[in-house]
């Protein structure tokens, strides 16, 4: 057992910096909340399990008092406290808790009414929590909305697509979602903004600064008039690992993902792979045949037969079950009325896979990437602050760290484990 402080009085000083007038079991709950969120790695379908079971509050004072979690074969028990013990700390919390106090970034939790319920369709791999900048009741005003994603070095083409198609449609009142990326999801992003629409940017790494640096004005802006939103807490670094994990909020958040141009390996047919195993609508536009870029869309179109061509706003609306002029007299693009295409409903068609393209779509997610995510290039660090910072057990990491070594992946000296300089 930890002398981990699970008391009201403990929630509330860790609290405190929002600003929040809470119940005390409210207090309880958003505090459990933020320190799950702390502990796992984003999709960590045990801790997903345990708080689907138990709730928050239960789930994190067994886990405090080391009793075992019913909801885990004894293996799974182990190997997931190895994982979120070394991350238990109520200075991280709080230093989270403050970050998110002085810029402006509100929890948001299940309990609260603005949470966006399709979250909940990725089951034990669901977010904790949604860690806000901007309006979060805008959340609750997703259902329809689309997924604009592609490669960051887009061509003029795609930039040209991509800004055609989200102006027109935030600019009847559909919101558009994208992660804040160079390329493709900067266009979408832009192109939403000036026809007055809603935008809203899914971030790997905090909510508090933009990622890439590059997009801080776009970042803020989206912020200023819709949603900058993360999973992961605030002062968390983008990965590799989150990165990808990222793209399946993406996929859950929206009705309709459309991938405007992408490489064959593109990390967008990533987005597209969790689309469809959700069941969401699916879209690719198609390029010049002797463009690299389009290959991934094209891989799409050709080896999935739902992946609908779309060349026009109008085929996006298709996809979500709109008619061509809708909102015809309906409310404006951020209206709290606005219409659904389909009320309380959530299920599109039946789950499909991407055939290859979702598996070879991007860098291996395995647990090698998480690994060489937690080093650096030019500090060593131990095993042990290397398993912390990728959310995994110890002993997992030094078996990893001995397998990067034989092939050259990572060096070991006499300050730890470090990447190789030419490594990034």
């Amino acid at each position: 057992m930890t002398g981990f402080d699970l008391s009201v009085g403990a929630a509330r000083t860790a609290l405190a910096p929002l600003g929040l007038d809470l119940a005390d079991d409210e207090a309880l709950h958003r505090h459990a909340v933020a320190v799950w969120c702390q502990l796992v790695e984003p999709g960590d379908s045990a801790a997903g399990r345990v708080v689907a079971s138990l709730g928050p509050v239960e789930a994190l004072a067994r886990l405090v008092a080391g009793a075992p979690f019913a909801e885990l074969t004894a293996r799974e028990d182990s190997d997931a406290r190895k994982r979120w013990m070394p991350r238990l700390s109520a200075r991280a919390v709080s230093d989270t808790l403050r970050i998110a106090a002085a810029r402006g970034v509100q929890l948001v939790t299940r309990h609260d009414p603005v949470w966006p319920q399709q979250l909940d369709d990725l089951g034990p791999h669901a977010p904790m929590c949604l860690w806000v900048r901007g309006d979060t009741a805008a959340l609750a005003r997703l259902d329809p909305s689309v997924a604009i994603v592609g490669a960051r070095a887009a061509s003029g083409y795609g930039d040209l697509v991509a800004r055609e198609l989200a102006a027109e449609l935030a600019g009847h009142g559909i919101p558009i979602v994208s992660g804040g990326a160079y390329g493709i999801d900067g266009a979408a992003h832009r192109a939403a903004l000036s026809a007055d629409g809603l935008t809203v940017a899914l971030l790997a790494g905090g909510a508090e600064r933009a990622y890439p640096a590059g997009h801080t004005q776009l970042i803020d802006h989206i912020a200023a008039t819709g949603v900058v939103a993360s999973e992961v807490p605030c002062g968390s670094a983008p990965t590799k690992w989150r990165f990808l994990q990222r793209n399946r909020m993406i996929a859950a958040l929206t009705t309709a993902t459309v991938v405007v141009e992408a490489g064959w390996r593109s990390g967008s047919l990533n987005t597209a792979g969790h689309a469809a195993d959700l069941g969401r609508a699916l879209g690719a536009v198609p390029g010049p045949i002797t463009s690299p870029g389009s290959a991934g869309t094209h891989r799409l179109i050709r080896e999935y037969g739902g992946a609908a061509c779309v060349t026009s706003a109008d085929d996006v609306r298709e996809l979500l079950g709109l008619s061509a002029s809708w909102p015809a007299g309906g409310p404006g693009p951020r209206g709290d009325d606005a219409v659904r295409a389909d009320p309380g409903v959530r299920t599109a068609p039946a789950a499909r896979s991407v055939p290859a393209a979702g598996a070879g779509a991007a860098a291996r997610t395995d647990d090698t990437t998480r690994v060489r995510d937690a080093l650096s290039t030019r500090v060593g660090r131990d095993a042990d602050d290397v398993a912390r910072r990728a959310g995994m057990a110890v002993d997992e990491v030094r078996a990893l760290l001995g397998l990067l070594r034989l092939e050259g992946s990572v060096l070991i000296g006499a300050d730890g484990w470090r990447l190789p300089s030419a490594h990034r």
